[in-house]
């Protein structure tokens, strides 16, 4: 167990999928990390991840946003090596494309004018997708039902199994030494010497430098170091179906068959403030549409069903800054954990250990939404 006066090079404040792998991106970059978390108390937005690595649809009005995920994806087989080499765990990372089904001709439409309009956006590196009219979709996909008009796909996309990539994160981390300090609520930040102290519950610590990756909880503690998180909670509801057998090899927006045979039907996008219940209104609408995908899934049992908090900026795309007020505070803030994790391990965490963020995340400045009054350092 630490001192109440341990020193790092970066605390990294949040342990969830972003927190974790900016952790194991520094201490694989030979920096002393230590990974403060909050605990089951937090709003976590990783109980709720649905393990997709999805680039398609993602960018429409921010073009720096479909590159960077697009970066990720690619990326993701070396994340997936050097976890299972260095932790021996499998996230079962599978990157066979993925569709977005539509169940109407106009909504089909849609879609095409939507994913047109992304690509062909200037900046964007442009990627090629397939319009699937429906008949040729059930020849791809045996099961899909009558009621589906067609579907896009690009071959970016895959999935993982959340849980092994959380835990293999946190593995990999202890593994090159890094400390992770569990059930650690972070009550306040604030400039010491050429570094920071941190105060959590009952300790005290000190890192040259600090990197906020704590979810909805960035918005309470990027102020005390002259940063700003305009971001806010975005309810998101999954119903979990019994294992089956292997029918689905390929991930969708909405539905995806996991590793180990369960089935995951999600999507749903509701502001309800940090309300975390379950409605059946909500749940009764994601299954329909599911059963109406694949009409089988209608005598497949439900488990369990939950909702967790997305994390969502203005205009949903991710926030990554550094602080000039109190050099050395970093911020990371998405809610695409699992699809960025790449980046985040592989990409960013080497920019952090350079002292600063490469222009081409300048655009994910939170500088986009204007002056923020609100900010200070404590």
């Amino acid at each position: 167990m630490p001192s109440s006066r341990d020193a790092f090079d970066f605390a990294v404040i949040g342990g969830g999928l972003v927190g974790a792998a900016i952790g194991y991106g520094l201490a694989r970059a030979g920096r002393s990390v230590a990974v403060l978390d909050e605990g089951d108390v937090a709003y976590r937005a990783a109980r709720g991840n649905f393990g997709l690595i999805w680039v398609q649809g993602k960018g429409n009005g921010l073009s720096a946003y479909s590159n960077w995920t697009q970066l990720s994806a690619r990326r993701w087989p070396e994340l997936a090596s050097l976890l299972r080499d260095e932790t021996g765990i499998d996230v079962a990372l599978e990157q066979p494309g993925g569709y977005h089904l539509c169940l109407t001709a106009p909504e089909l439409e849609h879609r095409v004018r939507w994913l047109t309009a992304l690509v062909e956006q200037p900046g964007v590196e442009r990627y090629p997708f397939e319009v699937v009219d429906g008949s040729r979709l059930r020849e791809r996909i045996p099961g899909i039902g009558p009621d589906v008009a067609g579907a896009t796909y690009t071959a970016l996309d895959g999935h993982v199994n959340p849980l092994r990539l959380l835990r293999a994160l946190h593995a990999a981390l202890l593994e090159r030494s890094g400390t992770c300090l569990g059930s650690r609520s972070v009550v306040s930040l604030r400039r010491s010497g050429s570094g920071f102290t941190i105060e959590a519950e009952g300790a005290s610590y000190s890192a040259r430098h600090i990197v906020l990756a704590a979810g909805l909880g960035n918005a309470r503690l990027a102020p005390q170091v002259g940063l700003a998180v305009p971001v806010r909670p975005q309810r998101g509801q999954i119903i979990v179906l019994e294992r089956a057998q292997p029918f689905l090899r390929v991930p969708l927006t909405t539905l995806r068959q996991t590793d180990e045979g369960t089935v995951l039907i999600g999507d749903s996008q509701e502001e309800a403030g940090f309300d975390e219940r379950t409605g059946l209104a909500v749940l009764a609408t994601l299954a329909d549409r599911a059963v109406r995908s694949f009409p089988a899934l209608a005598g497949v049992r439900v488990n369990r069903s939950w909702a967790a908090l997305r994390v969502m900026s203005p205009d949903g795309f991710p926030l990554y800054d550094a602080s000039a007020s109190a050099p050395g505070a970093f911020l990371a803030s998405c809610h695409s954990g699992v699809t960025l994790a790449a980046a985040h391990a592989l990409v960013l965490a080497p920019m952090l250990v350079a002292g600063e963020l490469a222009p081409a995340l300048s655009p994910f400045s939170a500088a986009r939404f204007g002056p923020v009054d609100s900010r200070h350092v404590a």
